[in-house]
């Protein structure tokens, strides 16, 4: 199978709206919230404070916006394919 062909026939439909950013907000927030009472070996590096609320440090922070990308990413996809997001 040449990838030239695969390419050429993907469906490139990739604009970028308020409701994807939405949903992307919204998965990145859920993962921070699992992350802050699911980690349980805490990290006693530089702490960065949200809202004064919870102290997650930097490491913490990062791990868990990469799982609420991954699940924004995934939640949009699926979104798409049974059209409630345009």
């Amino acid at each position: 199978m040449n990838i030239d062909n695969i390419i050429a026939n993907t469906n490139i439909s990739t604009t970028w709206s308020m409701q994807i950013a939405l949903v992307m907000i919204i998965c990145n927030v859920i993962a921070i919230i699992i992350g802050r009472y699911g980690i349980q070996v805490r990290n006693t590096a530089i702490s960065i404070p949200i809202l004064n609320i919870i102290d997650l440090s930097l490491t913490e922070l990062l791990a868990t916006t990469s799982l609420g990308h991954i699940i924004g990413a995934g939640t949009i996809l699926g979104l798409r394919s049974i059209n409630l997001i345009n």
